[in-house]
């Protein structure tokens, strides 16, 4: 089978959708090649490993081209961004790591919780009440540690929970999503570093054509089609139905969360 065309629509998919919808493609692309490496006979137990590792280094190119549109338009708080960084490479690293030590069927539970609060913050518009002020410098870095840490676990870039946790410090939201984008990118970026460190130091022998965790034919092809149909997404948004496809969006990441766990039983 020619694995590369697969690769290369799934990339198209996400990065229409990404471009669409304004969500990142890791809760998608992460359990749609756990499938794609089962049926190539990759280690079952490297199997989600793998595709956590491959999700992360895509959001690379993805992130970048976001944070580019969003700094044009003003809407990147860089002081936020320089004390959350800090936490975010120190979580991202943390988070990358403890994944290299759980199993397959731990990692995968984390996955589908998270996949299911995803999908239902997305359905419902759940955005938290602005509280109170942001935290002082380390609270910043608690913030941005748990943040990553999340983040690396199931491989985003941590739009989901960087954009509430703003809003809820009274931030406007056209600036936490803003500057949730320019987190995005070293949250990919650590997290593609510890992904990469883990699956070397790892003894079990990984497939043909990786770095660490990182299965580079798959990276490619998602990477190089996503950033072409990304900007077709964008553009689409304004001449398309977008809450219809929010809604088939969330039904699709149901579907793919309720299949992983019946996949573990």
């Amino acid at each position: 089978m020619e694995w590369w065309l697969i690769y290369l629509l799934l990339g198209s998919v996400v990065g229409f959708l990404a471009g669409l919808l304004g969500i990142g493609g890791g809760l998608i692309i992460v359990p749609v090649l756990a499938y794609i490496f089962t049926a190539q006979d990759f280690p079952s137990d490297r199997i989600l490993h793998l595709a956590l590792g491959t999700a992360m280094a895509t959001i690379i190119f993805t992130s970048l081209a976001s944070l580019r549109m969003h700094h044009v338009h003003g809407a990147v708080n860089w002081w936020i961004v320089r004390y959350l960084v800090p936490g975010i490479i120190l979580g991202t690293m943390a988070g990358s790591t403890l994944a290299g030590w759980l199993s397959t069927q731990a990692l995968s539970i984390i996955f589908v919780i998270f996949i299911y609060y995803a999908a239902t913050q997305i359905w419902l518009k759940m955005t938290p009440t602005s509280r109170r002020a942001l935290p002082g410098k380390l609270g910043m870095v608690a913030a941005g540690s748990l943040i990553g840490m999340l983040s690396s676990l199931v491989a985003i870039g941590g739009g989901i929970l960087t954009v509430p946790f703003l809003s809820m410090c009274n931030v406007k939201l056209q600036y936490a999503i803003g500057t949730a984008a320019a987190v995005g990118f070293p949250i990919a970026v650590a997290g593609t570093i510890g992904y990469i460190i883990n699956g070397l130091l790892q003894t079990q022998p990984l497939p043909d054509y990786s770095l660490g965790y990182v299965y580079l034919p798959a990276l490619g092809w998602i990477a190089v089609a996503s950033m072409f149909t990304a900007p077709l997404g964008a553009k689409a948004t304004h001449n398309m139905q977008t809450a219809t496809l929010r809604k088939i969006f969330v039904v699709l990441l149901y579907f793919l969360g309720t299949k992983m766990l019946f996949n573990l039983f």
